[in-house]
């Protein structure tokens, strides 16, 4: 895990979950920018393949569709 440590992960988000396609120890909300710890990680869009840092960010995100 060393080798990740500071490294933005890649995802490939599924309904009920996500597969680590590149490893690493955060991902990076497509809508404000902020690191988000896989541990910590909630929210995403499946359909956008892209992951969010908060509830009212990932409501946003899905009205603008």
């Amino acid at each position: 895990m060393l080798m990740s440590q500071g490294r933005t992960a890649k995802l490939h988000y599924m309904a009920n979950g996500f597969r680590v396609l590149a490893q690493g120890e955060h991902v990076v909300c497509a809508k404000s920018g902020a690191p988000i710890p896989l541990d910590l990680l909630r929210y995403w869009s499946v359909a956008r393949q892209e992951p969010y840092a908060t509830a009212e960010i990932a409501t946003k995100a899905m009205l603008e569709e």
